[in-house]
C-alpha cells in the first residue's frame, strides 16, 4: 500500500474538475483508493476515492490537507498520478 498526505492547490478545492478526474483515475488504476481530510493533524473517515459525489462530500477547500491510499498492482504509479491532479492549480 502507496500512502501520502497532500495540500489541495486548486483554487475550487477538490471539487468539480478536480474531482471527477480523481475518481476516473481511481477507477481506470483497478486499484483501491480511499482518501480523507486532515484537520489539525487528525484524519477524517477514509472514503471510496472512485465516486466523484463522495469526494466532493468532504468539502475539501485549496489549502487544506488530504490522506491518500492506494492499494493494489500498479499503486506507484496511481499514487503518482493521483498526487498531481491534487496539486495541479488548475
Amino acid at each position: 500500500m502507496k500512502e501520502f498526505r497532500t495540500h489541495v492547490v486548486a483554487a475550487v478545492g477538490l471539487h468539480a474538475r478536480p474531482a471527477s478526474l480523481f475518481a476516473q483515475m481511481s477507477k481506470k488504476s483497478g486499484c483501491e483508493v480511499r482518501l480523507g481530510k486532515v484537520v489539525d493533524g487528525v484524519v477524517g473517515e477514509l472514503i471510496d476515492g472512485a465516486s466523484i459525489l463522495k469526494i466532493m462530500s468532504l468539502g475539501v477547500r485549496r489549502g487544506e490537507e488530504i490522506i491518500v491510499q492506494v492499494n493494489g498492482e500498479s499503486e506507484a504509479e496511481t499514487s503518482d498520478e493521483l498526487r498531481k491532479i491534487v496539486e495541479s492549480p488548475e
